[in-house]
């Protein structure tokens, strides 16, 4: 879902970009990936960073959420920049929970591979749907579409702090 809510978003603010056509793919990546090295590393990296995958993430959501609801209640037009950088960074910030999912998918299954490719398709289908479904979304309900997408980022951010 924190994936669906910030393409949501960034669909609905009509980027342009020849780069968005990639997100769905990067977002796969690293959703495909994170579980993996959560499983053989996540471990020492708690420890070390003692901080849960979940905080960093509920950070991140509240705080786009907030800069986009203070874009938008000042009526400016919020300009992303998107590059393959911000694409990374958008795949990562949004995968950081599924490394925390690597850490316990020993308790589920011993097929560690299949699990982190059906993670992957998921969240690219999302992150593809959340980007069509906001281009859409924006030509129907307008400014309204943004406010869906805030709401879903401090909604998710919030429980990811509470989880």
């Amino acid at each position: 879902m924190d994936t669906f809510s910030l393409s949501l978003t960034i669909g609905s603010l009509n980027y342009k970009a020849k780069l968005l056509k990639i997100l769905p793919l990067m977002v796969g990546i690293f959703h495909f990936l994170m579980p993996l090295f959560g499983n053989y590393i996540g471990i020492k990296m708690v420890e070390i960073f003692n901080i849960a995958g979940n905080v960093i993430l509920g950070i991140v959501l509240i705080t786009l959420g907030v800069n986009l609801a203070i874009h938008y209640f000042k009526d400016e037009k919020v300009e992303l920049n998107i590059n393959l950088l911000s694409v990374i960074m958008f795949a990562f910030s949004v995968s950081i929970d599924s490394f925390s999912v690597g850490l316990g998918i020993n308790e589920i299954t011993r097929n560690n591979i299949l699990s982190s490719l059906i993670f992957a398709l998921c969240s690219s289908t999302f992150t593809y749907l959340g980007l069509i479904i906001g281009k859409y979304s924006n030509k129907l309900i307008g400014k309204y579409a943004i406010i869906l997408g805030i709401t879903l980022l401090l909604f998710l951010g919030i429980f990811h702090l509470l989880a």
